[in-house]
């Protein structure tokens, strides 16, 4: 049975982003105004940069939803991008065309694999699509499926853990502040929370019907995300198996519980009824404003990495994102589980699901 299944298109400064999500069944009741809320928590953030302050994200629908509800098609959604007008017709901040040929790559950046593998002479052609202006479009589509799990009793959220090592809001702004005096960047480690998942998602018989394996891949496609952990997974590699896995309690009920979730949620790529954690590491953005040493692809010459406008940290943005991957990876998983071209068909698969668990396995 086919799930949900998103795609985008679009770059960094052409006139929008576009993106398709197709799977979810009809019925589904889309406000509009959370989507656009998603948006707005996607562009903030302490350390942000001068981007966000001429975009202001708003979704149009051009298909697959009417009268407020989706059709059970394909939905298109669309975001325009303000500052397309400023590439094409205005100067950059630091007095250049913003169409100008870009020739020097920048470390830690798609920009000088992507010219070699697709032969361009121009790195913009990469950066363009690179660029994590292309996560709005999987922010809107995310809040989509957001709204369908919460008529599934399923909640996302998220949480920034660290910045750079610093933990705590005054140690944290901190450091973002000294590195933005210094032209530099900072990364991040952030955290994803599911609720209300039953038992059952995803599945063992085959490696890539594995759900902790969809949701580490959703993870590691975000921009700058260099590694993903499931539940307590680096921290558990350093203990014994006694000290490791979630023991199984039945109350006097016959409820089967567990006092601890380690595990993150997930057993043999399934869910097990514990929450989902889910938590990513974000590199330092390779753009910075104190640029690195490259080299120029055109004079084959010594240079310095071209300068793009950006943000000195996005932890914040990119944990939002998380929450969007998550939403469409969950959303995915429940519609290939309970089916159901209609809504109503879907939640009564699930609620019957759920009655099955509680009744034969106290779950």
């Amino acid at each position: 049975m086919s799930g949900v299944r998103f795609m985008d298109g679009g770059e960094s400064h052409g006139a929008r982003l576009a993106g398709i999500l197709e799977g979810l069944p009809a019925g589904l009741k889309v406000d509009s105004e959370f989507v656009n809320a998603e948006l707005a928590r996607r562009q903030g953030g302490y350390g942000r940069g001068g981007r966000m302050k001429i975009e202001s994200d708003k979704v149009i629908f051009s298909s697959g939803v009417r009268f407020g509800e989706t059709l059970g098609s394909p939905i298109t959604l669309i975001v325009e991008n303000k500052d397309w007008a400023n590439w094409r017709e205005k100067m950059s901040a630091e007095g250049e065309p913003c169409g100008e040929k870009v020739t020097n790559a920048r470390p830690g950046h798609a920009d000088l694999t992507g010219a070699a593998k697709y032969a361009r002479s121009d790195v913009r052609d990469i950066l363009e699509r690179s660029s994590a202006r292309e996560t709005a479009m999987r922010v809107a589509a995310g809040a989509v499926c957001k709204i369908f799990l919460r008529e599934c009793g399923i909640e996302i959220s998220s949480e920034v853990l660290s910045v750079g090592g610093a933990v705590g809001e005054a140690e944290i702004k901190n450091i973002i502040d000294l590195a933005k005096s210094a032209g530099d960047t900072v990364g991040g480690i952030f955290e994803v929370e599911i609720r209300g998942v039953p038992a059952g998602l995803g599945s063992h018989i085959q490696w890539d019907k594995k759900l902790d394996a969809k949701f580490a891949a959703a993870l590691m496609s975000i921009q700058a995300i260099k590694a993903v952990e499931i539940g307590e997974g680096f921290y558990n590699a350093m203990k014994f198996g006694s000290e490791v896995h979630d023991e199984i309690f039945i109350d006097a009920a016959g409820k089967i519980y567990r006092e601890t979730n380690r595990a993150g949620g997930i057993e043999g790529g399934m869910t097990n009824g514990e929450p989902v954690i889910l938590s990513a590491a974000m590199k330092p953005i390779p753009t910075l404003m104190k640029p690195l040493r490259t080299v120029d692809i055109a004079t084959k010459k010594p240079a310095t990495a071209s300068k793009e406008r950006s943000d000195t940290c996005a932890i914040w943005a990119a944990a939002v994102v998380g929450e969007a991957m998550a939403a469409i990876v969950t959303s995915d998983a429940v519609v290939e589980k309970f089916g159901g071209d209609a809504l109503c068909d879907t939640l009564t698969n699930l609620k019957n699901y759920r009655a099955r668990l509680q009744k034969e396995f106290g779950l």
